[in-house]
């Protein structure tokens, strides 16, 4: 059976990107988590894909990934726990096309992914409009991704 990306999680990966915490904490819990494990997770996926295309323009420079993730984590990880920078890397040069090697976890590729989207997003300044269409476009590339056989 396939399952598509709800309006429910794109209403909560909205409230988060346009960094609306109290929308965001209202949301959340009302996520069928079930269904989440495969609709959320692909749409962040498929954003995290596309906001490494639109800011990387499709071209691999291992520099300036690094330099890039770099700036990310000096930015939303004081501690320096938050984000794995080589799984960064190697997700952000993956979405890019790279041959890369890597075991990550579930949970690490999740976390990655939305620490980086969260960081894109907020470097291009979308205004709600701008947020709305590169939703749209993310949930199109979930929902290809889920109508495909396993």
């Amino acid at each position: 059976m396939t399952m598509a990306v709800t309006d429910q999680e794109v209403a909560v990966l909205r409230a988060h990107l346009a960094r609306d915490f109290e929308e965001y904490e209202r949301l959340w819990p009302q996520l069928d988590r079930g269904a989440a494990a495969r609709g959320y997770t692909a749409l962040i996926a498929a954003a995290f894909f596309e906001a490494v295309d639109r800011r990387f323009s499709g071209q691999l420079n291992k520099a300036d990934v690094v330099e890039y993730v770099g700036e990310v984590r000096a930015r939303f990880d004081e501690q320096g726990t938050e984000i794995d920078p080589l799984a960064a890397e190697v997700m952000i040069r993956a979405a890019l096309g790279d041959e890369v090697d890597a075991d990550l976890d579930d949970e690490t590729v999740i976390s990655t992914q939305l620490f980086v989207l969260t960081a894109l997003v907020l470097d291009e300044e979308l205004d709600g409009a701008a947020l709305d269409e590169f939703l749209a476009e993310a949930r199109k590339t979930a929902d290809h991704w889920l109508s495909q056989p396993s």
